[in-house]
């Protein structure tokens, strides 16, 4: 399949999704009350296309045993001497972290359900697939490559998110596959630093699904994060030093926290699991008003090649229904889109289909860290968390809302902003 096919695809999608509310509108110009209905669903269903543009080569491919045939690693210019392969396991890994809450809503027969559902059946073929030694697409689990922790851990998270999809439907024989790599990569020691996160959601999934678990690696890092590197006012240090960036986004806060929700039935981490939420909701409540009044926000540090992933937190906590006081859910989305239209407005994918490095063009190639491969990008799929929720949620019907920055600077009325000391 070509790409035009599949923007074409994304295209029919939003205007089917879209015809229903055209159509009952009547001829004449439309009032102020119609026209924010149809930016209502003007947003669902614009997130939809671009999470569908970026997930059908890969889901289509691996489902199909083609990933690794039709995909080609493409690596940053300064890349290091870790084995390329380990790029696969992060295209799917990381793309079902952020698409796994949507592939976990109840089916239905709207035009998005019958998408929702044939990529749901994709990604379990996918998951069968990538831990298969018999097929054409397994992934290099067994590499001496220490990177198989990182993409396994947002694999383990995408399938957390939605156990219901992505877990149970598996045959016991592709769990078993699963389960046995997970525990095979154990002997990976993850560096002092957000790494020390993979490790403990990996075992979390291990535990969640009946698994003996290394409960030393997840209270390692819970303990660390929230006893020695956190630096206050919603920030964590990526370990002994901080550092201006967006790992707080990236890794740090989502997987913190679903890691202590998960373990939560232990019985000694409820305390600990509510101040690393409040900490998030601290953390969200600054991403929103980073975003500017035109939609950009501040490119900074590494891994700026993961785009809007960086908003994965206030994503977060939109989907869980926990958004922190004095935002509204219509801001968080009218800001989420803006940014979304800033960026996904280029032509960010190559002439195959695959995400480009870069930021908004090929040409600043050079941002791409020594990690980066095509692979990595996918993290941008992090920011559409929301689609988890019905399109009749609050988040999507209720009326697009100026975010804090557009509300300064056009003299609107805005909150005060302090800092917490939780």
């Amino acid at each position: 399949m070509k790409r035009r096919t599949w923007l074409q695809h994304a295209g029919l999608l939003l205007s089917s999704m879209t015809l229903p509310i055209k159509s009952a509108l009547p001829n004449h110009h439309p009032s102020n009350q119609s026209d924010s209905l149809s930016k209502k669903t003007n947003d669902r269903s614009y997130w939809v296309s671009i999470l569908s543009t970026m997930a059908t080569p890969i889901l289509e491919n691996l489902s199909k045993g083609t990933f690794q045939k039709n995909m080609p690693m493409v690596v940053s210019e300064s890349y290091d001497s870790r084995n390329p392969k380990v790029g696969y396991l992060e295209a799917f890994g990381r793309l079902l972290a952020g698409m796994g809450p949507w592939l976990g809503l109840k089916d239905d027969q709207t035009e998005e359900g019958k998408l929702r559902l044939k990529f749901k059946e994709q990604a379990l073929l996918g998951i069968k697939n990538c831990v298969d030694p018999r097929s054409p697409d397994y992934f290099a689990w067994r590499d001496n490559s220490s990177q198989t922790l990182v993409d396994a851990a947002h694999l383990a998270l995408g399938i957390l998110r939605a156990p219901h999809a992505l877990w149970e439907p598996l045959s016991n024989e592709t769990k078993q596959h699963l389960i046995e790599e997970l525990k095979h990569i154990r002997w990976i020691k993850p560096g002092q630093n957000n790494w020390l996160l993979f490790s403990a959601i990996t075992e979390t999934f291990l535990y969640s699904v009946g698994v003996e678990p290394q409960r030393e690696k997840i209270d390692e890092a819970i303990n660390k994060f929230d006893q020695d590197w956190y630096v206050g006012d919603g920030w964590y240090s990526d370990g002994n030093h901080f550092a201006f960036d967006y790992y707080n986004g990236y890794i740090i806060h989502c997987m913190l926290v679903e890691t202590l929700k998960h373990n939560l039935k232990e019985g000694k981490y409820q305390e600990k699991y509510d101040r690393a939420y409040k900490r998030m909701q601290r953390y969200a409540q600054q991403q929103e008003r980073l975003i500017s009044p035109e939609g950009f926000y501040p490119i900074i540090g590494r891994s700026s090649t993961y785009r809007n992933g960086a908003f994965q937190p206030l994503a977060q906590v939109a989907l869980d229904k926990k958004i922190p006081e004095g935002i509204s859910y219509g801001q968080i989305r009218a800001g989420l889109t803006a940014i979304l239209k800033n960026i996904y407005k280029f032509d960010l994918y190559d002439k195959h289909g695959w995400l480009i490095l870069g930021f908004t063009t090929s040409e600043q190639g050079n941002i791409a860290d020594t990690y980066t491969n095509a692979g990595s990008l996918y993290e941008a799929s992090l920011s559409f968390l929301p689609l988890g929720l019905p399109a009749d949620d609050e988040f999507w019907i209720s009326d697009p809302e100026d975010w804090t920055s557009k509300k300064a600077f056009s003299g609107k009325k805005f909150p005060k902003d302090y800092q917490v000391k939780y």
